[in-house]
């Protein structure tokens, strides 16, 4: 069964844009990627969208549907009201090239600005680990890199002077499971406060509620890491072990 829908799609580039209303044919198990393919090819073959995958695997199609943040390919138009109006407009957070696609070149120097996994001195097939102990990193791997986390942050949403010195939920995500991971010899805790900004992320759990993947970022990654910062800064034991060198990465107090 199909029925026609009223679309409203942003339209503009990084000097002006309006959106501009369409009405478009929607069939049954549709998504709204594929209302916006349907519009590319009968009505606006300019018009400008990100996509890849379509499986909700890339993170390529964010756009904000009706104000909120979401996959376009993982949308179902059945989801709305076949008399609603759906919106669609570009992620707010980061810079319109045009129409529905950004640029967020930014995440990706921030994910450069990262040290890699560090095994130290470790040679092949010496560490040993059990599944029990990678558990808690494993589940950040499933981040697909759409950046909805990134874009609803008010943080760096709602302040522009703060991108230089906060990394966002993403990549504190990406510190912090390094920092977990069992095998990983570097000492992450002063690089997440002082150089990608923990200390700006007062917890409202908005980047949680929007991630596709349904990741517990705040409960599992930046809670987690700002308890070990914390626990480095202000437990005066755990300070001066740090700066005699007796206390090594995971450990809350010093070791003989």
């Amino acid at each position: 069964m199909s029925y026609e829908a009223k679309f409203r799609v942003w339209r503009g580039d990084d000097g002006s844009g309006e959106l501009t209303d369409y009405t478009v044919e929607v069939n049954e198990g549709e998504v709204v990627l594929d209302i916006i393919h349907r519009l590319q090819a009968t009505q606006a073959p300019d018009l400008a969208v990100r996509w890849n995958c379509k499986a909700g695997k890339c993170g390529s199609c964010s756009a904000e549907i009706n104000g909120m943040p979401k996959l376009l390919c993982m949308t179902r138009m059945s989801t709305f009201d076949p008399d609603e109006t759906v919106t669609v407009t570009p992620i707010r957070t980061f810079p319109v090239i045009r129409d529905l696609v950004t640029d967020v070149s930014f995440n990706y120097q921030k994910a450069r600005e990262i040290p890699s996994f560090d095994p130290g001195d470790a040679e092949p097939g010496e560490l040993r680990m059990q599944q029990v102990d990678v558990e808690r990193s494993q589940e950040f791997r499933k981040c697909i890199e759409c950046f909805l986390c990134q874009n609803v942050c008010h943080v760096i949403r709602d302040h522009e002077e703060n991108k230089e010195s906060f990394a966002g939920p993403r990549f504190l995500m990406r510190i912090g499971e390094l920092e977990m991971h069992p095998a990983d010899q570097a000492d992450r805790r002063n690089i997440a406060q002082d150089d990608h900004g923990l200390g700006f992320c007062n917890i409202t759990k908005c980047c949680t509620e929007v991630c596709p993947e349904h990741i517990k970022i705040t409960d599992n990654a930046l809670i987690p890491m700002k308890e070990r910062v914390v626990g480095r800064k202000y437990d005066p034991v755990v300070w001066l072990g740090s700066k005699l060198g007796i206390v090594k990465k995971g450990q809350d107090t010093p070791s003989a």
